[in-house]
């Protein structure tokens, strides 16, 4: 089956940050899942280089706007080369096959009459390159997609016929997976229900963009950028040749025909969820597939921006903890669709818990056992006799993490491979092999050996497209290819086999501290000064540990019950497991602040803050506040 899948053509106003990152990697792990499947995937990617804020970022640094464009674009293709992300073709919107073809699509709907000349008043966006109606604006005048103030504008302008087709937009909202999330549909549909208008798409107020077609003789226009930088996932396949449009689906066309699948950002859902499917059924072309839309990334819970000089570079992160590393977190963290948050230390649980406990230990154990039991060969033949449920169980989630991957939904297809995971590193604790093989039961030792290798090739090979180095290292170390014949064997058929097996090295090391500077906000002083009043809204109060202990499933959080004086002890959860024993805490007095709002943490009531420092000088990097003596629980600090 032919396929294409799409980034967006990435602005080059600025450098690549998670978002692009984030986007990227999600089509990359598609194109590699389909690709191992057996289908002819084109993957594109690349930049949009036209418009007026390009040409402004260009004067604003005393360069042309091509000279900037080839700066920005080069830093994309780059990172992405760097990332080895798999793409067919990186576009830009200045390369000249794409001018061509954006000049030959504008030239055949004005043919057909969808393009027409007029003139257009009203408040334009210079952020989003677009005009709003003055019922969109808010309070009258700002943006309704990014909040920047707009202009009003009145110029001369060739206008698409977008109210032309309505009805058959909302014909396409009706098949299934036409715009991802479901709920995003929902939008879209509302937005054409209200009535669509012209849509106005030239320029005549700056001079960065493609210019139209020659026999309109308009020097003085440019193309409208969206539909400039649309074609940009038509013009790598061939759209135009030899000044003739390839309306046909001949060639690398034939990867358009009812099979695209573009991801994108949710600020740029309208573009491609109206605009761009209304071009296409312009020029008689197939509708996508699917458009999916994620949602954006804060970091430690705020909103990113160069003023807060909180903006997470991807090359940086890859820098510090790898690439792979890098990858998993993105596509597991946050469940499609939804915004996502950058943290640091949610980063280093998920290495830490999933990637080496869950994955690396698995792998540490099979070879390991293999070794002991088997001189690393590995005897399936009892496998399916002996562990039946497990490997119905594990076909089961396999099945879901298909068609999770099928709606773009990462984070679900990789918490269905991590059940798979969780099912042979049960099986492991439950029927201990190494008790087994004391007891003379060799047969059965050997058989949870293979079913934990059988569960992991599945993963490794599921999980390819996610982690494609770390998926080859499991493959080499247990003696199987990552390719489509063993994707057939081991997922679509089910089927299971023996291996051999041989000494490697960690998977993945272990994370003990935050390996990235944190953001120190710009322009702005790093501490704020407090009067004494503000100091006097805190409540600080001694309080004794009654009781101290691990919270499950978690590695840093302890549970503490701690009496401070009102009759009722109360419930603290602290991020400490690392620094102490639990056991030790308890009889200890500790500070607490115990005006904070309670929160719910895993699921428990914390009621205060159990309060620490930090250390330099060896010993404990984090110690509680204390007191010198003891004093009566409820004691104010101050």
């Amino acid at each position: 089956m032919k396929r294409l899948i799409t980034s967006p053509i990435y602005y080059v106003n600025d450098i690549p940050h998670i978002g692009h990152a984030y986007t990227t990697i999600i089509c990359d792990t598609l194109a590699r899942f389909y690709r191992l499947k057996g289908d002819d995937v084109f993957f594109i990617t690349g930049t949009d280089e036209h418009g007026q804020k390009i040409e402004q970022a260009a004067a604003k640094n005393n360069l042309e706007p091509k000279q900037l464009s080839d700066k920005i674009s080069a830093e994309f293709r780059a990172l992405w080369d760097s990332f080895d992300i798999s793409y067919d073709h990186f576009v830009r919107t200045t390369d000249e096959s794409h001018e061509r073809a954006v000049k030959a699509v504008f030239a055949r709907m004005y043919e057909s009459g969808d393009i027409y000349k007029g003139e257009y008043e009203g408040n334009y966006c210079v952020s989003c390159e677009s005009y709003f109606p003055a019922n969109q604006l808010i309070d009258g005048e700002f943006c309704p997609d990014c909040g920047k103030k707009t202009s009003i504008i009145k110029e001369e302008s060739y206008f698409f016929a977008l109210s032309k087709y309505e009805k058959k937009l909302l014909e396409w909202y009706e098949s299934d997976k036409c715009i991802l999330p479901r709920g995003k549909k929902n939008e879209v549909i509302n937005f054409v229900k209200s009535g669509l208008k012209d849509l106005s798409i030239t320029r005549t107020s700056f001079s960065w963009g493609v210019s139209l077609p020659g026999i309109l003789n308009e020097p003085k226009h440019v193309v409208y950028v969206w539909l400039d930088a649309l074609f940009a996932y038509l013009s790598p396949l061939e759209l135009e040749q030899n000044g003739t449009l390839n309306l046909a689906g001949q060639g690398n066309m034939a990867h358009f025909n009812n099979c695209g699948v573009h991801i994108i950002g949710k600020d740029i859902l309208r573009f491609h969820t109206v605009f761009w499917p209304a071009f296409l059924l312009s020029l008689g072309l197939p509708l996508p597939k699917m458009v999916a839309a994620h949602g954006w990334w804060t970091r430690d819970g705020q909103k990113m921006s160069k003023s807060k000089g909180n903006i997470v570079n991807p090359k940086e992160v890859a820098a510090a903890y790898g690439i792979e590393q890098f990858r998993y977190f993105l596509l597991r963290e946050v469940p499609f669709g939804q915004d996502g948050d950058f943290s640091q230390r949610a980063f280093i649980d998920r290495i830490n818990s999933e990637l080496c406990n869950d994955l690396g230990n698995l792998l540490s154990r099979i070879v390991g056992m293999s070794s002991k039991y088997s001189e690393y060969k590995i005897d399936a033949s009892k496998l399916e006799a002996k562990h039946k449920e497990e490997l119905s169980a594990a076909i089961e989630h396999i099945n879901t993490a298909l068609k999770e991957i099928d709606e773009a939904n990462m984070s679900r297809y990789l918490e269905e491979i991590w059940r798979v995971l969780n099912i042979a590193n049960a099986a492991v604790a439950k029927y201990e092999p190494w008790t087994l093989v004391k007891n003379g039961d060799i047969e059965g030792a050997n058989a949870v050996v293979a079913l934990c290798a059988n569960l992991l090739a599945k993963a490794a090979i599921l999980l390819s497209p996610a982690l494609p180095k770390t998926a080859a290292k499991i493959a080499d170390t247990m003696g199987f290819e990552i390719n489509t014949e063993n994707f057939t064997y081991f997922i679509t058929q089910n089927s299971t086999k023996d291996f051999t097996t041989k000494v490697c090295d960690v998977l993945f090391n272990k994370v003990e501290n935050e390996l990235m500077t944190p953001p120190v906000p710009q322009n702005e002083p790093q501490s704020e000064q407090i009067k004494i009043d503000d100091f006097a809204k805190c409540e600080i109060k001694v309080g004794t540990v009654l009781e101290c202990e691990n919270v499950e499933g978690s590695s840093k959080l302890l549970k503490f019950k701690v009496d401070l004086g009102e009759g009722q002890p109360r419930q603290i959860l602290s991020g400490i497991a690392k620094f102490y024993n639990a056991s030790e805490l308890v009889g200890k007095q500790v500070c607490v602040l115990a005006n904070l709002k309670p929160a719910k943490i895993m699921g428990l009531e914390s009621q205060g803050m159990i309060l620490s420092a930090e250390s330099e000088n060896g010993g404990r990097k984090l110690v509680l506040l204390g007191t010198h003596s003891q004093v009566k629980n409820g004691a104010i600090v101050g």
